[in-house]
């Protein structure tokens, strides 16, 4: 097999190996790391029929992992989907009212974050050792609400780590804030920021970029790396769970051998509905690539118009993680779309920092076909949780509304009947009050948090998740705050330099 190298979309750093690029995290040059070709399933896909998700996870992986061992691959499969989730499966698939519903929140946070998030710092640690690394790694991420509390839950107390982690004060759910801010660990640190998760992003990127800073942590014997979906180590275990679904359905005789599926997908950061693209791109059969996206429709505009345009209202939703207007990961499909030109890359997010929008030509619109956009306003996502519920009893989170409603709305726009994976990407009890308001149509306003939560799970009927009952008694134990210009001195003074 042929070893895959990575190298940066704005063309300055290249020829990396999966195992560099994964340390690395976000390239020097400010770009994301990509494979120099997205490698075709070895088999096809049928042969992995009967296949538990871990053989799936490693069949998948190592093609894009080729510097990793099959030995050193499977010890941080096997590490990562364990018990730590509720179900053998891994990623169960629900069907509801003609739709299939990928349930991506069975980990210890009850988010699809923890699907990439279990295995990434197995990768880094291995990692670290095939490349000498004595320095600590110093994992720094911005959080729209989810990818905090997963990465920490995953990095805290590994040896030769720490991790730093920026959420926007008040952008995020309640409980969310709860998850991040009690999460144990000697090497975790949790801060919130005055301003929204862009400003946070934005921030961190700055700070990746800082060659001052970066050798003012390297004489300390720390080297920065990252746990968001810009971290290739977290989008090719992403890729798994979409192949993993079309086996379900092969299995469960929902499918035809080699019958398309659409797959419809919440989508903020961009990451992972690029991770169902690169499955199509291996041969998995997809047809559309449904992009949901909620008030924030950035990506709907985009996808429809060939502009992408971040000077607009920004929206606190009941959907916080897709609360955003920079989708990061849109570089890579733009990177492909320009057929892998680097140059021409650059001069686009040249224009988006500088401007806050770029446009895309005719060509670069037509690669992107398979791309469909749509937007679900609060009211619809809403209207569509209480529908679902009343038609088939399945309750679905805000962000699993998003994509429910614009499906809906696509299929009756297109008629288009193609049988359609949506990612279900939290569970409902880790958004309980957005939910029980869309069931009920509203909520005592005198219940607790943890009173609509043992309100939902009598509704639902569905148990109370270990990682929900685990923050009832929880410590708060991190407090701290800053201003998003103060971000890089806060991750100093955490770390003591």
């Amino acid at each position: 097999m042929n070893e895959i190298r990575y190298s940066s979309t704005r063309g300055k750093v290249k020829g990396l190996t999966a195992s560099q690029a994964i340390l690395e995290g976000l390239a020097k040059d400010g770009g994301l790391f990509m494979p120099d070709h997205i490698p075709a399933l070895s088999e096809p896909v049928d042969s992995l029929m009967g296949k538990s998700y871990q053989e799936v996870a490693y069949e998948v992986m190592r093609l894009f992992l080729t510097d990793y061992t099959e030995e050193e691959l499977k010890k941080c499969i096997e590490g990562a989907y364990d018990e730590k989730f509720d179900t053998e499966e891994i990623a169960p698939v629900a069907k509801a009212d003609g739709a299939y519903y990928l349930e991506l929140f069975h980990g210890k946070t009850i988010a699809f974050k923890d699907m990439a998030l279990s295995i990434l710092p197995y990768l880094m640690t291995v990692a670290a050792e095939k490349n000498g690394i004595t320095n600590k790694i110093e994992i720094l991420t911005a959080t729209s609400g989810d990818t905090g509390k997963a990465a920490m839950a995953g990095f805290a107390d590994v040896p030769g780590t720490g991790i730093v982690v920026f959420f926007p004060k008040g952008g995020v759910s309640r409980f969310q804030e709860l998850q991040m801010v009690t999460q144990k660990g000697d090497n975790t640190a949790v801060v919130a920021i005055h301003g929204n998760f862009d400003d946070a992003q934005t921030a961190v990127k700055q700070i990746f970029g800082d060659e001052a800073f970066g050798k003012r942590l390297a004489e300390n014997g720390i080297q920065l790396s990252s746990a968001n979906s810009i971290n290739i180590g977290r989008l090719v275990p992403q890729v798994v769970y979409y192949v993993w679904s079309y086996l379900k359905l092969r299995e469960n005789g929902e499918l035809l051998s080699g019958e398309q599926i659409n797959i419809c997908v919440p989508t903020g950061n961009f990451g992972n509905i690029l991770a169902a693209y690169f499955a199509k791109r291996m041969g998995l059969p997809v047809n559309k690539l449904i992009c949901a996206s909620n008030d924030n429709r950035v990506l709907t505009d985009f996808f429809e118009t060939g502009v992408y345009d971040k000077n607009r209202e920004f929206f606190l939703t009941t959907s916080p993680s897709m609360d955003i207007l920079v989708s990061s990961n849109l570089e890579r499909l733009i990177y492909l779309s320009c057929g892998e030109d680097a140059a021409a890359n650059r001069v686009l997010m040249r224009m988006l920092k500088n401007t806050g929008r770029y446009y895309v030509t005719q060509d670069m619109k037509n690669f992107m076909k398979d791309f469909v956009g749509g937007c679900a306003t609060e009211a619809e996502t809403g209207a569509r949780i209480r529908d679902l519920y009343e038609k088939s009893g399945y309750i679905i989170d805000p962000h699993t509304g998003v994509a429910s409603a614009v499906y809906q709305a696509y299929r009756e726009k297109t008629g288009d009947s193609t049988k359609t994976v949506i990612a279900s990407t939290a569970s409902p009890y880790k958004f309980s009050k957005a939910v029980m308001e869309a069931v009920d149509g509203s909520v005592d306003e005198e219940l607790s948090d943890w009173e609509i939560i043992d309100l939902l799970k009598e509704r639902s009927g569905v148990p109370i998740p270990p990682a929900v009952e685990e923050i009832r008694t929880a410590e708060v134990r991190h407090k701290t705050e800053c201003d998003p210009a103060e971000m890089e001195e806060t991750v100093a003074k955490l770390l003591g330099i």
